[in-house]
């Protein structure tokens, strides 16, 4: 199965890395026809609630993934789109702005991002599933603008086998 690069160690990181003593959230959501809405509420550590209201739709080809809003003024837009078999083009913005493109084909997956906010770096990355149980991959980041050039660059590998991971 095509797996992203950046996912090929998830697992070991929610197991050693989630907090399971000290999060407390509670999350409701409601389908009103064909538009979901969730509403999330999370206890901070000193005990003030945070909430955020949000929804996901389609309509022909084009998703929204997330609309969401927060108490503090926040908001988060993630849209998608099909536009051909195995490939999704993809806006994110939060803090910046993301113009993304994945590629899905067998055991093979590809991405691409821009930061269209800042117009400050491209970065892309390549994972393919070997029926070995062998998962093997790579990431690049290209600067943009005054400090032009290869400004990361990352290759990685897991094996799973049964129970057996490393």
């Amino acid at each position: 199965m095509a797996t992203k690069f950046a996912d090929i160690g998830k697992g070991s990181r929610d197991l050693l890395g989630d907090d399971y003593t000290t999060k407390t959230s509670l999350k409701c959501k409601k389908n009103a026809g064909p538009v979901a809405v969730t509403i999330e509420t999370e206890r901070g550590d000193t005990g003030a609630l945070s909430s955020k209201i949000g929804t996901k739709f389609s309509y022909a080809k084009f998703n929204v993934d997330k609309a969401q809003a927060t108490a503090s003024g926040g908001r988060v837009l993630e849209t998608s789109m099909m536009v051909a078999p195995g490939v999704k083009l993809s806006f994110k913005a939060n803090k910046g702005a993301d113009l993304g493109i994945d590629y899905k084909s067998g055991n093979f997956c590809a991405t691409g991002k821009f930061d269209a906010a800042n117009m400050s770096k491209l970065s892309s990355s390549a994972c393919i599933a070997l029926p070995s149980g062998v998962i093997a991959g790579g990431d690049a980041t290209y600067s943009l603008g005054e400090k032009a050039g290869l400004s990361g660059l990352n290759l990685g590998a897991s094996y799973s086998h049964g129970q057996l991971s490393a």
